[in-house]
């Protein structure tokens, strides 16, 4: 009996305890209900546009050709100078509709070109031209920051040109040529404002007449043409722009 007592004793506590918990748990505030919060949304990336005006610089190689027509038969002499250095500067504007994207651009460059030859007579002639130019359209296909496009226009270039006859005598002529360009190149949008590029470029120039006089060729014409090829690299600053 006094364990079946004990028993009964502990359970009857138990019971109890566990309704005093209970009331106690009753009387407690409710917790307020979380207030929802919307979800943040991420900006959309911004498109990059190519619209805006421009400046920059490149460096690259090139080579050049010029032909001279041989007094006496008329045959041209054709020389084809080694590579050589060009550098210098390009400024333009483009303005982007879609992924076709239209533009103008301007650039000047100095030249380091030399070849060299002789006539049929064994006479020396070399060719230096000494700056390139030139004024273009560019119509281009934008891929986000990628643009491949094409160039073309007028060209200009200087080319100082040497004649020495057998004797050893020299005369120096400069010619100031007009003529035309075409060319293509890929560019990159590094950022919002910069990018790089890497182009070719071909300029053509027709014959111009070139006379000389030495103590023992007293007169030495001859009509001499002219072509660039250039590979630049460059990098342009975007100004402004959307």
């Amino acid at each position: 009996m006094g364990l079946r007592a004990f028993i009964g004793a502990l359970v009857f506590a138990a019971g109890t305890g566990l309704a005093v918990c209970s009331a106690a748990a009753a009387d407690l505030p409710v917790a307020p209900t979380p207030v929802p919060v919307a979800p943040v949304a991420s900006a959309p990336a911004a498109i990059f546009s190519w619209t805006g005006l421009y400046i920059g610089g490149h460096v690259g190689g090139a080579f050049d050709r010029s032909s001279w027509s041989n007094p006496l038969t008329g045959a041209n002499n054709i020389f084809t100078g080694g590579a050589g250095f060009v550098g210098g500067a390009q400024a333009g504007a483009n303005l982007q509709f879609n992924r076709l994207v239209l533009g103008v651009e301007g650039d000047f460059s100095y030249a380091g070109l030399k070849s060299s030859g002789g006539d049929s007579l064994g006479d020396s002639i070399s060719i230096n031209t000494t700056w390139t130019s030139t004024v273009t359209g560019r119509v281009g296909a934008a891929f986000e920051r990628l643009l491949v496009y094409g160039k073309g226009g007028v060209a200009f270039a200087r080319d100082q040109n040497t004649f020495t006859d057998l004797a050893g005598n020299s005369a120096s002529n400069a010619l100031m040529r007009t003529g035309w360009t075409a060319g293509a190149g890929l560019e990159y949008g590094i950022s919002k404002n910069w990018s790089a590029k890497i182009e070719y470029d071909y300029l053509s120039f027709g014959s111009q007449a070139l006379n000389f006089t030495t103590p023992t060729t007293p007169s030495y014409s001859t009509n001499a043409g002219l072509n660039v090829q250039e590979i630049k690299a460059g990098v342009n600053f975007r100004l402004g722009g959307p």
